[in-house]
């Protein structure tokens, strides 16, 4: 074990070395900070502190919801003016596709017509997975038994 005041060696870092010299002065009931070489401050065995309110700053940015407002609030004026803008063109490209002729109805029938393609085409996709394993073979391989192509 090292006693207090022992010899620097190169093999530990000082700051450890203080922290032996610490404890060895601890274990002989000598006050922190007796000892040849030791700090004259008065710390614990933790090692120095550091004071003050910084804190902990993560490298990671907060999510702009959990940022502090701005002062001036210059930041939600030129977002709310974005907004309006994005609703602009959003406007306009709905009047140009209802002018070529297209109706809200025929969208929403479009699109649901597409969710079901993709619900017959998922389950398509899983029977063939399980048919692979079955047979032991990969789902690529069973394409051209069923007359399927690979971008189907």
């Amino acid at each position: 074990m090292l006693r207090a005041g022992a010899a620097y060696n190169s093999q530990h870092p000082p700051r450890l070395l203080w922290h032996w010299r610490a404890a060895a002065a601890l274990a002989e009931g000598l006050p922190q900070g007796s000892g040849r070489g030791a700090p004259q401050a008065r710390r614990s065995l933790g090692g120095p502190r550091r004071s003050g309110g910084g804190g902990f700053k993560s490298p990671v940015p907060a999510p702009a919801s959990c940022r502090p407002p701005e002062a001036t609030g210059e930041a939600l004026r030129r977002d709310i003016e974005e907004l309006r803008q994005k609703e602009l063109a959003l406007d306009k490209e709905i009047a140009q596709l209802m002018a070529e002729g297209y109706s809200l109805e025929e969208l929403e029938k479009h699109i649901a017509l597409l969710h079901e393609y993709n619900d017959i085409k998922d389950a398509g996709q899983m029977l063939l997975g399980k048919l692979a394993v079955i047979r032991g073979v990969t789902t690529k391989q069973l394409y051209p038994e069923y007359d399927l192509e690979l971008s189907d």
